[in-house]
């Protein structure tokens, strides 16, 4: 189990680095496109396509690292204020249920995906983009957060890691005091 753990956490991080490049690259192509479109006076063809096909796919391929990371925006007062199996059954129910819907999402966006390869669908733009390309960001991306809720759902059952990453008794002070402390940099 540690060795799956510890490959889904890799590929996770590699995600991490994969959806930082493509936010990256959409950024040197939006600079790349100001100077052609106002200082060469000249016609952009594929550089809006791309920005935008670059900051979805880094939104779904980037989702495994902020789920590893615990990145996303969450509100942790209710399982500030329960007690620690509350805090656990609420955990299990919240990973179980993301689960299931990132399961379903990757089954229904490689349905997508299978479609527009298939059907060889390109863009309504004078680039014309085959679009499996940009649609493979939808799958992969919800199939490997599916692995990090599996792992992370490994993890919880098997005492690897708290619920919600809070220690056994902590209270929500307790809580507020390691964030403060975390923000200023671990001085007390």
């Amino acid at each position: 189990m540690d060795k799956f753990i510890a490959g889904v956490r890799l590929i996770s991080q590699v995600c991490g680095v994969i959806a930082a490049a493509l936010i990256a690259a959409g950024v040197v192509i939006v600079c790349e496109m100001v100077f052609i479109r106002y200082v060469l006076n000249q016609n952009t063809i594929w550089q809006t396509d791309f920005v935008t096909y670059s900051l979805v796919g880094a939104t779904f391929i980037g989702s495994p690292y902020v789920l590893l990371t615990r990145g996303h925006v969450n509100v942790d007062v209710l399982p500030l204020y329960l007690g620690d199996r509350g805090r656990f059954i609420l955990a299990l129910l919240s990973i179980l249920m993301s689960l299931g819907f990132c399961l379903l999402m990757t089954v229904l966006t490689f349905n997508f995906w299978h479609e527009a390869y298939t059907e060889r669908w390109v863009s309504d733009t004078m680039w014309r983009a085959r679009m499996w390309i940009p649609y493979a960001a939808m799958p992969i991306g919800l199939g490997l957060i599916t692995l990090q809720f599996i792992a992370d759902l490994i993890c919880l059952i098997t005492g690897r890691e708290p619920p919600f990453g809070l220690k056994p008794k902590s209270t929500a002070a307790d809580a507020a005091r390691a964030q403060a402390e975390e923000a200023l940099g671990g001085a007390p």
